[in-house]
């Protein structure tokens, strides 16, 4: 069995989406116990990212203890360089038999690449992204070195990779004594090196009907679906507004309509806090309409927000269902709705009915 740790869980879906296009019996899980599945790949998101350095490394801590002897290891990282990296990577080098660290954040499939040291979106250095106005991790470099000083000294490589056959070439030459951490593109590679092959995709789609959306992320792009939208307005985000006076007039266009989007398109405020306190007011709305009907369809876009969504829910436990788009997982959890991850800065790509 592989077992993938997530440190979000829209990256742990898009791991455990792949899995499946492989072939893979895959399952998702937000509550690891140790006990082995009866699957081929489980995917552990932790929300590690969330979480202060000091408890995302005793909870990385607490989850060594928890592995099965002999089980395959990869890290999901960002590919976007955010969360406590080296300081999980540390932990898993002191407490697996690997001996060093590959860390490849790059997916050169969607042109995020590292050249000559430097991380580059579609050619842009990242700290002149978007992802500089990240609320938790902005990025202040593109530099790998600059962004990760500690990496040679806690036995981490940092190699380029401008394509995903240089990615290939980094894991055909990595060692048993290995960990492999990194983004999509480099579990991808993984498997492709163990000699599996993606599986043609069965036809999926998703109806806009009866249907809940939540946009989290500061990268997202609310898709035009002919559903309602609502947005938070402007007091609630900056927490001067009555949040739970909102909730209520949320539910009340629930209740009207059949399908709702809710967004959140203010972006100036930054820090830990304000993150914090924006995903408890969504996760507490989600968790107030889902009480009153549960939707067909529960799409969650941004990793923090989709993982305190589903812990106010009570779901801890997906089978996965398709990869809808890269990036883009349907999942099945207890009862009939379908919970589809995906990270704020992919597109949702065509996942409902053109009909």
């Amino acid at each position: 069995m592989m077992i993938v740790i997530a440190d979000d869980i829209t990256g742990a879906a898009e791991i455990a989406g792949i899995a499946f296009s492989y072939g893979l019996t895959t399952q998702l899980v937000t509550d690891f116990n140790g006990t082995a599945a009866s699957a081929d790949v489980m995917v552990v998101a932790t929300d590690t990212r969330s979480l202060s350095r000091e408890d995302a490394v005793e909870v990385t801590e607490r989850l060594c203890s928890l592995l099965p002897v002999g089980t395959q290891v990869f890290k999901k990282t960002d590919s976007a360089l955010r969360g406590h990296i080296m300081a999980e990577l540390s932990v898993l080098l002191e407490k697996t038999a690997c001996q060093k660290a590959l860390f490849m954040p790059a997916n050169p499939s969607r042109r995020r690449v590292i050249q000559d040291g430097v991380y580059l979106i579609d050619g842009i250095p990242l700290d002149e992204t978007d992802f500089s106005f990240d609320p938790e991790f902005p990025a202040f470099s593109s530099v790998m070195t600059e962004r990760f000083p500690e990496a040679a000294s806690c036995s981490v490589e940092m190699p380029d990779a401008t394509s995903f056959d240089d990615v290939l070439r980094l894991v055909e030459r990595a060692g048993e004594d290995t960990l492999l951490a990194g983004a999509a593109d480099l579990f991808e590679a993984w498997l492709r090196h163990k000699g599996l092959c993606r599986l043609p995709a069965a036809p999926y789609s998703l109806s806009p009907d009866n249907l809940l959306m939540v946009c989290g992320s500061t990268q997202s792009v609310v898709p035009d679906l002919g559903v309602q939208v609502i947005e938070m307005p402007k007091t609630v985000y900056e927490g001067t507004g009555d949040a739970t006076a909102w909730a209520q007039q949320v539910l009340a266009a629930y209740v009207r309509h059949s399908s709702l989007i809710l967004s959140i398109p203010h972006h100036h405020l930054t820090g830990k806090a304000v993150a914090v306190r924006l995903r408890g007011v969504m996760a507490a709305v989600v968790g107030l309409l889902v009480a009153v009907r549960c939707p067909h369809s529960l799409l969650l876009e941004g990793g923090a927000t989709a993982h305190a969504c589903l812990q106010a829910l009570g779901w801890n436990r997906f089978v996965v269902e398709a990869e809808l788009a890269p990036g883009a997982i349907a999942l099945k959890s207890m009862g009939q709705t379908t919970v589809v991850l995906k990270p704020g800065s992919y597109p949702w790509g065509p996942l409902f009915d053109s009909d």
